[in-house]
């Protein structure tokens, strides 16, 4: 461990929009903030190849270059932006301690969590080369769903938020073939009769995916199997959506926030606050409902004006004092 300990008045923990645009007003507000990038730096926009629907930009731009310029943005302003990810916290006591890389102890009058989550993906390795490609793999059909206009998609996936998507999906495309594992849907009757009253949504269940087909550019099909009778067979697609979940990327957390029952930090309604004072969150780290990069950006605005107005307040009942080992 590090024998010298940082003092920090406002610590941000990832990157993406919720971490970039807390760190444009925390340094706006000279509360001096440090963010630390994590393990993918700029977030899961990363790797989404256009962002069509994130106002001001009326051409579109990639989210590796929308990263880009807000972390600019971040910097330009004071935001001292490190390489890095957080592995252990804690928040037990007045002073929230944070240890980065195993090694840097960090200790922070606040911590805005924008640490995000991760969308959970078959693990095949064709499936995982079109998504790095941007060729047809995506994780957000209301992200992605627009370039699919008048086209064939397959989504995988059984649940309320697969059928929420698939329903989406087959008002922008001709066919949506829906890959259901079991011989019925975990999603809820009503969401479950949604897709089922649907046109254009054919569901196949007892089916999985075997493999996503392309032409070394793009997606062009995928090879499923029904996995009672392991009879495999091409299903026609421009589009490959997973839709099985996302983990929020919080594990580190849970023994000082309130995590609800799939990992997502519990916010006090209508703020950024936590359960700890002075420990706020942004973006997909709470947030399983919406998940865009505009929203996110929102809850980062609300994260830094939350952490600024508790500063104000407890302002002078600070007084760092660095333990003597």
């Amino acid at each position: 461990m590090s024998d010298t300990i940082e003092n920090v008045k406002c610590l941000i923990i990832g990157s993406g929009p919720a971490g970039y645009t807390a760190a444009i007003y925390a340094s706006r507000a000279n509360m001096e903030p440090v963010l630390y990038q994590g393990t993918q730096p700029g977030g899961q926009l990363t790797t989404t190849n256009d962002v069509e629907n994130f106002p001001g930009y009326p051409d579109g731009i990639t989210g590796p270059e929308m990263m880009i310029e807000l972390q600019k943005q971040a910097a330009r302003f004071g935001t001292d932006i490190r390489d890095g990810w957080v592995t252990k916290v804690d928040f037990s006591g007045d002073i929230h301690k944070v240890w980065v890389n195993d090694t840097k102890e960090i200790h922070c009058k606040t911590v805005i969590i924008s640490t995000g989550a991760s969308a959970k993906y078959l693990g095949l390795d064709s499936e995982q080369k079109y998504l790095k490609l941007g060729g047809g793999v995506s994780a957000c059909a209301v992200c992605d769903g627009f370039f699919y206009r008048n086209q064939e998609v397959v989504i995988v996936g059984a649940g309320d938020s697969a059928c929420e998507e698939a329903h989406y999906l087959s008002k922008l495309c001709k066919k949506v073939t829906m890959l259901v594992r079991r011989d019925e849907f975990r999603a809820s009757k009503i969401m479950a009769n949604r897709v089922k009253n649907t046109e254009n949504i054919e569901i196949l269940y007892n089916t999985e995916t075997d493999e996503v087909l392309g032409d070394g550019q793009v997606v062009t099909g995928v090879r499923a199997f029904n996995n009672q009778t392991n009879e495999k067979f091409e299903i026609p697609a421009t589009g490959f959506f997973v839709a099985i979940g996302h983990k929020p990327n919080t594990d580190i957390f849970k023994d000082y926030l309130n995590l609800d029952e799939t990992g997502y930090i519990i916010n006090v309604p209508g703020t950024a606050k936590t359960n700890v004072e002075g420990v706020f969150v942004s973006g997909d780290a709470a947030d399983h409902v919406y998940r865009q990069a505009v929203t996110a950006a929102g809850t980062g605005c609300m994260a830094a004006l939350d952490a600024e107005r508790y500063l104000a307040a407890k302002e002078s009942d600070f007084e760092f004092v660095t333990p003597q080992y």
